[in-house]
């Protein structure tokens, strides 16, 4: 059986590199192979035929950095020289410098040939030791990167220079300061670019809790005696007793033994007010105790706590190539091809057709080398979404996919099931009546023996207020979506708890909740009272006013979905509907415009799937969670407004990166062909066209999208 190997490989700053590393791996037997430049994140089933160190050695070949590899935990340093672009930049820009100056400077030495062959040998040393390796090692791999255009344009200026240097006409040949700005601004450039890459993840990393957590871990002497010791998070195992104080993070997700305190969970649901937890409460790693002390035991720890699992669908998600990025990548992957094709045109004409000098016509070509911006196509998509995602996930909306984040701008409704969605899901009994030959404490026995296999909101409220020991086993037991739950006792009674599409033969009143029907007769009946979400209303009401029709579809009665349209404003409700029938109006609705469906139970999966997207809250039945492509995380719908605001202004986001890329590339290589930009600033502008892609996408942290 092949294991799932995860790397973090750093240098990795656009869809160019991604597609570099994917081919290594996949020419190396690699499986499931998937790259997130964004995040350095790399996985792949492990081949074979092929051990893991050759790979890491191919891919640190093209000029990344595997910083949890097999070679990296063997050795404990690395044996480069420099470990990122800022100290290359640094050390490069020392001896280019003094090349600037003979431009301003008058001085004898700076235009001394070999004085200015000195500066320039250093830089480029380091130059063809980053750009040139990785440059040739990508051509070998069939996947060019931009590092073979700026190796080119700095060799030829290079070669250039020498030949003028050692024929004795350097005068004319003088392009030592060109070679060196380049390699210099283009180090710089990668930089810049490194560092607006890695603040388009900031929102999503603050998710990421400090690995150093101390944990309280409650132990007992042989006499019973307790004793607290202190240990790093890591090593908690589930089961493992703790002590969380005032002021502390919890360590893993846990459920409180004894104790109460108020939580913090804004890490996780966006919420910034504290939430009340006692005995028998779950609590989420990475959350914090904001007063109160709680004794408690772990139930998940690493990869298996509900941070982690987030972060992973996140990474995921960010992983994923919507369509937009599939063109961008098609586009990438001929890019630097079309470009040296593009730059041999570009000589060629000036020579030979304009009729300029090889000097000029070289330097024109260069130009348009160092120019070109691949990088800025393939991190146009890839950055918006990143932001979208890390923003979403910071207040505590989960989209699985990349997809649906893009999708939502085409969203023109929405529809709402109403129990637990519209409504708080937290019942209570106001009223239960025996029609049948069944005393009180069988009746609710019966009940709570069947509804205690439900995870609907009501059966939930059932099985909290009539609790008992004294339970019914069954013969056999199933849910009907949509209608109720049926079971079949020992001695072969068939017993329901259902809505009125059942009792309906059986009775004319179709004004309680639940029915209980023994052997088709009826036994009696029981009301449960719910309240509105405080929230919905106001929901209903942004959604109006962004243009979004709202549609209420439910399985409760005419009556009370009536009500409840009227109360929210909702425009347009369809009631007493099978999970079936919401499947097909869902198709139906679909087929007009394209429509969102937000709900929470077993019933509303197949439609939630159905739907264009599908959003569930997230203490929802885990089909529906399943079901659904996003999830609000912070109990109710506060938050949908901006889960579709975020979808669209992303989509904004990405066109307008989009739009910068392409007409950055169409426009600046025609003026460098044309002789209006020099190589030195086709180098400055190629590092800027990055980060102005990267700040534009790192506005959505902040960006009012409401």
């Amino acid at each position: 059986m092949n294991d799932t190997i995860e790397w973090k490989v750093e240098g990795m700053s656009c869809t160019n590199c991604a597609l570099s590393v994917e081919k290594v791996l996949k020419s190396k037997g690699a499986q499931n192979v998937s790259v997130n430049f964004i995040g350095g994140e790399v996985s792949f089933t492990k081949p074979v035929n092929d051990s893991l160190a050759s790979i890491e050695k191919e891919i640190n070949q093209l000029g990344y950095h595997i910083a949890n590899g097999a070679s990296e935990e063997n050795s404990p340093q690395s044996k480069k020289f420099f470990r990122n672009h800022l100290q290359r930049f640094l050390f490069c820009l020392v001896f280019t410098i003094p090349l600037w100056l003979h431009m301003f400077v008058h001085a004898g030495i700076l235009m001394n040939e070999w004085f200015q062959l000195a500066l320039t040998i250093p830089v480029f040393l380091v130059g063809m030791g980053f750009f040139g390796k990785s440059g040739w090692r990508s051509l070998r791999k069939g996947v060019p990167n931009m590092n073979v255009l700026v190796a080119v344009g700095a060799i030829a200026s290079f070669a250039y220079s020498l030949y003028g240097t050692f024929s004795g006409n350097p005068e004319s040949f003088m392009f030592y300061e060109t070679t060196a700005t380049i390699i210099t601004l283009v180090f710089m450039g990668n930089w810049l670019e490194d560092r607006s890459v890695q603040q388009t993840r900031v929102a999503l990393d603050s998710l990421v809790v400090s690995q150093k957590i101390q944990a309280n871990m409650i132990v007992y002497a042989e006499n019973h005696e307790e004793h607290i010791l202190q240990i790093d998070s890591k090593s908690l195992k589930s089961g493992d007793l703790i002590l969380i104080k005032s002021g502390e993070y919890v360590p893993m997700d846990c459920k409180i033994l004894s104790g109460s305190a108020s939580i913090d969970e804004s890490i996780l649901t966006g919420e910034s007010l504290p939430v009340e937890k006692g005995q028998g409460s779950s609590l989420i790693g990475g959350s914090m105790v904001t007063d109160g002390n709680v004794k408690a035991y772990v139930t998940a720890t690493g990869k298996d706590t509900v941070l982690q699992n987030i972060l992973k669908l996140v990474k995921e998600a960010q992983a994923e190539k919507p369509p937009m990025q599939q063109l961008a990548d098609k586009i990438s992957a001929i890019f630097i091809p079309a470009v040296l094709a593009i730059t041999l045109l570009c000589f060629l004409g000036n020579y030979f057709v304009a009729d300029y000098s090889f000097s000029t016509s070289l330097l024109r070509s260069i130009a348009v080398l160092v120019i070109a911006c691949p990088c800025a196509m393939g991190l146009a998509t890839p950055a918006a979404i990143a932001v979208g995602l890390g923003r979403a996930a910071k207040h505590g909306i989960l989209f699985k996919n990349a997809r649906s984040l893009e999708v939502f701008k085409d969203i023109k409704q929405i529809v709402f099931d109403k129990t637990g969605t519209l409504t708080t899901g937290d019942f209570s009994i106001s009223n239960h009546s025996i029609t049948g030959d069944v005393s009180e404490e069988d009746f609710k026995k019966i009940i709570f023996s069947m509804e205690k296999f439900s995870n609907h909101p009501i059966a939930r409220t059932i099985t909290k207020n009539w609790k008992t020991g004294n339970t019914i086993i069954w013969k056999k037991i199933e849910e009907i979506k949509g209608v109720g739950i049926k079971a079949e006792d020992k001695q072969g009674n068939v017993f329901w708890v259902a809505s009125y599409k059942k009792a309906k033969d059986l009775t004319q009143d179709l004004s309680h909740n639940i029915y209980l029907i023994k052997n088709d007769t009826l036994l009696g009946w029981v009301d449960v009272q719910d309240k509105l979400r405080p929230e919905a209303q106001e929901v209903v009401n942004q959604l109006h006013a962004a243009g979004l029709k709202t549609i209420l579809l439910s399985g409760d009665n005419e009556q009370k979905c009536a009500a409840i349209a009227k109360q929210t404003g909702i425009d347009l409700f369809f009631a007493e509907q099978t999970p079936e029938q919401k499947l097909q109006k869902i198709a139906a609705l679909n087929a007009s415009q394209p429509t969102a469906m937000i709900g929470d139970g077993i019933n509303d999966a197949p439609a939630l799937a159905k739907a264009t997207i599908g959003i569930s809250l997230s203490d929802a039945s885990q089909i529906a969670i399943q079901s659904a492509q996003v999830i609000l995380m912070n109990d109710g719908l506060k938050n949908l407004p901006l889960a579709l605001g975020l979808g669209k202004h992303t989509y904004t986001t990405i066109k307008q990166n989009l739009f910068w890329a392409f007409a950055y590339n169409i426009v600046a290589i025609p003026i460098a062909c044309l002789g209006l930009l020099s190589p030195s600033f086709a180098a400055l502008a190629m590092g800027f066209s990055d980060i102005i892609l990267g700040f534009n996408s790192i506005r959505l942290r902040w960006k009012n999208v409401l």
